[in-house]
């Protein structure tokens, strides 16, 4: 147990050693050691997946939560009955003492059969709720009975469905921020270059460089805005422009079709996260390194507001309506309102820290956020992808992967999807995890051979309704849905993984222990090591900005 915690703790230190921009000798050679560990972590599940194992070791947090109380329990279960040496033992011991009366031996079994009974009673109420979910809240059979039918045909179109992938070729480094604007694709990179693609062509159109630290985020202002801006600058009033935020301190405004940067803003602190806010003039909404969240407005482009919001860097922030929500590496989450006022628009109206949602505290410290209605879904390195009810505080958990090496780096919706990405530090297998919305229900998992560790994403539909996404990692790769009932194969696989499909959405109560599969106490050498590896909850963004 020990050794396995310590492999998938040394494996998730390498993910974040493999994602730096500069390596040490002795950090390559930690690198080159992967291979090895992977083959050990296997080598042990297989011993413990053995017909002794009554439990998996490798599972979800509840299943290790499981085979922790059947070791700890003070009596065996009938399928783990002890030998009859331990029996005879535990029975003359039980001799020597006070000999339980048959009434409390009764009373216990009644106690036990009315546990079941509340056990059972919840699960009923758990699948009668997620029922109501399903029909909209409503009690009526026929109308769960469409919904259960529509689903099954959502669930049969995704598993056919067929994708072409096209690798956009030019950054020299890994791609941290994706944005779709018409048919262009536009990439950042922590090579400090922002690239403009041509997706029908899969082409390079654009090399917009100009930063002088790693790009770390990209947002694209509606055409309306576009349209103001443009006209101050006496372009084309068809002219679409694109954010960018760095480590260098600076928020650029490129025009795409000219390919230059039209407007700088220096905010002081590294760039970590930014969204534009389309309410009243427009805001530019950025968030640094150092946890502060500032307004800027789109009309005069100076600063209307500084907040030190976050304890760490900030690293998502993403808008809904006039409402702004910000995520940050210590695992806290923030809403604010937008006033739309000239000084000071954003209102705090909760923040939920990260003892509240779960995450951060662990390798890796980057939490991305997507916001929907009185939901947040958070993605924050785990094998789950979390759920933020923002009103009330209250959490759930809904499994991304069927293992607990498995990771999510970031959440996306698009057309009716939940999208989550899925990477195995054991194996190196990544895919895309599809959830049907607003129910969260599994639909399929998409893959393909070699597939690199997705960092981002973003996606939209084409004319027709098909769907189309670009995926950055090591690899930009665009992704364009082909008929399903054309003969052209397509690049990927489809398919569902039925320990997913049986996980419906946990009550955080059923998550407490999310955290110690990766946090816990190492031994001897390897806590100075572990230290240096994580280098804190920031080491991502640390990473980021070397």
């Amino acid at each position: 147990m020990g050794e396995v915690r310590k492999l998938q703790k040394k494996l998730r230190q390498i993910g974040n050693l493999e994602i730096k921009i500069s390596q040490t000798p002795e950090e390559r050679f930690k690198i080159s050691r992967k291979a090895e560990l992977r083959s050990r972590l296997a080598e042990l599940q297989l011993q413990l997946s053995g017909p002794q194992q009554t439990l998996g070791i490798v599972g979800d947090g509840k299943k290790e939560k499981m085979k922790r109380q059947v070791e700890d329990a003070p009596e065996a279960l009938p399928s783990q009955t002890p030998p009859a040496s331990k029996i005879l033992k535990g029975e003359e011991q039980s001799k020597a003492q006070a000999t339980p009366a048959p009434a409390a031996r009764q009373k216990e079994a009644g106690r036990g059969a009315e546990i079941g009974r509340q056990r059972d009673r919840t699960e009923a109420a758990k699948v009668s709720d997620h029922c109501r979910d399903v029909s909209g809240g409503g009690s009526d059979t026929d109308q769960l009975k469409r919904e259960e039918a529509a689903f099954a045909s959502l669930k049969s179109s995704w598993e056919k469905a067929k994708f072409r992938l096209r690798r956009l070729e030019g950054h020299n480094d890994i791609v941290t921020c994706v944005v779709a604007v018409d048919n262009l694709v536009v990439s950042g990179s922590r090579d400090t270059t922002v690239k403009v693609w041509h997706v029908p062509t899969a082409t390079e159109q654009k090399n917009l460089g100009g930063h002088t630290g790693g790009v770390t985020c990209l947002s694209a202002p509606p055409p309306e805005y576009c349209k103001t801006l443009a006209r101050s600058l006496s372009l084309s009033d068809n002219e679409r422009f694109i954010l960018s935020g760095s480590a260098d301190c600076n928020v650029k405004i490129w025009a795409l079709s000219i390919g230059q940067c039209v407007k700088s803003i220096y905010t002081f602190n590294a760039v970590t996260a930014l969204c534009f806010v389309p309410e009243e003039d427009g805001y530019i909404i950025t968030g640094s390194d150092g946890g502060k969240v500032q307004a800027w407005s789109w009309h005069t482009f100076q600063n209307c507001q500084s907040i030190n919001a976050h304890q760490e860097a900030v690293t998502s922030i993403q808008t809904q309506g006039p409402m702004v929500f910000s995520g940050a590496a210590e695992g806290g989450v923030s809403v604010w309102e937008n006033r739309c006022s000239d000084r000071d628009p954003l209102r705090l109206l909760h923040h939920w820290g990260g003892e509240v949602t779960g995450c951060g505290g662990g390798s890796g410290g980057r939490l991305t956020l997507s916001p929907r209605g009185d939901k947040v879904f958070l993605a924050y390195g785990r094998a789950w992808l979390k759920i933020l009810h923002w009103g009330t505080g209250t959490m759930s958990r809904l499994t991304n992967h069927n293992s607990i090496t498995g990771i999510t780096d970031c959440v996306h919706q698009t057309a009716g999807l939940l999208i989550g990405s899925c990477y195995d530090l054991a194996n190196g297998e990544s895919s895309l995890n599809l959830f049907s919305l607003p129910q969260c229900r599994y639909l399929a998992s998409l893959t393909w051979p070699d597939a690199p560790r997705i960092l981002c994403f973003a996606a939209w539909t084409t004319g027709s309704g098909g769907h189309r996404w670009v995926t950055g990692g090591r690899h930009l790769i665009v992704w364009e849905q082909l008929p399903s009932s054309g003969k052209q194969r397509g690049d990927v696989t489809a398919k569902r993984d039925s320990r997913l499909e049986s996980c419906l959405l946990e009550s955080e109560g059923d998550t407490e222990d999310d955290e110690e599969t990766d946090d816990y106490e190492d031994d001897g050498e390897d806590d100075d090591e572990a230290k240096e590896e994580d280098g804190g909850s920031g080491s991502w963004f640390r990473c980021v900005l070397q």
